[in-house]
């Protein structure tokens, strides 16, 4: 839902000329909003995505823009635009997901357990990783960097021969009746069956596992390593399509970028949540502000028992998504009242209110990405 190139949402409404929202965009800026039409040169700037995960998603890192604007210029065929692309996943179901760098700690603890992960590491790279938890972040980082490149340069045959190794004793380890969890057995098994011989199988080894419950955030700020491995979540991030990807993937790999970009910063997963804040002038109303100007997101719960609620004008344009309940939306703009259920995107204009009334006395849940300067 936006206006990327790439997929230019289109209008349903039959009495509106223009068939998608970009080009109606380009023919009304006004309704972007002052400030965002002088920001971001007339364009709405960010894209709205409902993700449903079955299998995993590439592990992947997004330029900065500085460097999306060189990865355009040297190679537009696989970074289709100059934008930044920093995002946030918002869970519908639980969720599950790598994110950013392990503490250091639990990596070492997974080159002692896991032998393959520390054949592809090296020796050298793997003392280096446990030398540096005594010294500064800087020296962290460094080996680190180290560590992740060492995996990611191996060779694809020296991979799935390690991989297969460690398949294999997992899967004679769970016949035995013994459990695997502390070398995340079921998850390996489960990427391996889904990615064969794939370098993205050991990376779990280096990556935060995050499990988001419904309403619970991650945000993914640009350089930032990640996968989505499983679940449905809401999906909001600047308008770009500029993906670096390093595994899991049968799509373009560009392992030299992606190593030499990543944010080797370790943290542990809880610092990855990103929690929203309760408005104070509306009970129903959570808003995700994340800290760059491209994109908000809302999450608009309101009980059954209310008949009608009215979603607050902002001085941005605004996509609105029904994910549960049934209502009639009323605008002073639209001719006739619009029916929306489960899967209803409306385009708002800036100052623009309109009023939602509940036709089946059910919850609502609503999401509503924006942009507020």
């Amino acid at each position: 839902m936006g206006t990327h190139p790439r997929g230019d949402a289109k209008i349903l409404d039959n009495h509106i000329s223009q068939k998608t929202l970009g080009q109606w965009i380009a023919e009304n800026r006004d309704s972007l909003g002052s400030k965002v039409k002088d920001s971001f040169n007339g364009q709405l700037p960010f894209l709205f995505k409902v993700l449903s995960v079955k299998t995993a998603l590439s592990i992947q890192a997004h330029p900065n823009k500085e460097l999306a604007e060189k990865l355009h210029l040297q190679a537009p065929e696989h970074y289709p635009d100059a934008n930044h692309k920093p995002e946030m996943a918002i869970a519908l179901t639980s969720f599950q997901g790598l994110c950013g760098f392990r503490p250091v700690e639990e990596i070492v603890t997974f080159l002692n357990k896991v032998p393959e992960f520390q054949f592809l590491i090296g020796d050298n790279a793997a003392t280096q990783l446990k030398q540096s938890m005594s010294h500064n972040s800087r020296a962290v980082a460094s080996a680190l960097r180290n560590c992740f490149s060492h995996l990611m340069k191996s060779e694809k045959k020296v991979v799935a021969e390690q991989l297969n190794l460690l398949v294999k004793r997992i899967s004679q380890q769970v016949a035995a009746g013994n459990n695997m969890e502390d070398i995340c057995g079921e998850l390996l098994m489960e990427l391996h069956q889904q990615y064969p011989g794939d370098i993205g199988c050991f990376a779990i080894y280096f990556l935060n596992l995050l499990i988001l419950k419904p309403g619970e955030a991650m945000f993914l700020e640009a350089n930032v390593p990640h996968a989505y491995l499983k679940g449905d979540c809401v999906e909001c991030m600047a308008c770009s399509d500029n993906t670096v990807r390093a595994g899991l993937t049968p799509k373009f790999i560009d392992v030299p970028t992606l190593c030499d970009m990543l944010n080797y910063t370790p943290s542990p997963s809880k610092d990855r949540l990103f929690p929203p804040k309760q408005s104070q002038e509306d009970p129903y109303l959570s808003i995700y502000d994340p800290p760059v100007p491209d994109f908000t997101v809302m999450k608009i719960e309101v009980p059954g028992s209310v008949t009608e609620y009215k979603v607050l004008s902002l001085d941005s344009a605004s996509i609105l998504l029904m994910v549960q309940g049934t209502v009639t939306a009323s605008t002073t703009t639209a001719q006739a009242p619009i029916p929306l259920q489960r899967g209803g995107v409306l385009f708002i204009g800036a100052n623009e209110s309109v009023s939602l009334k509940l036709t089946v006395p059910n919850d609502l849940l609503l999401f509503r990405a924006c942009c507020l300067l």
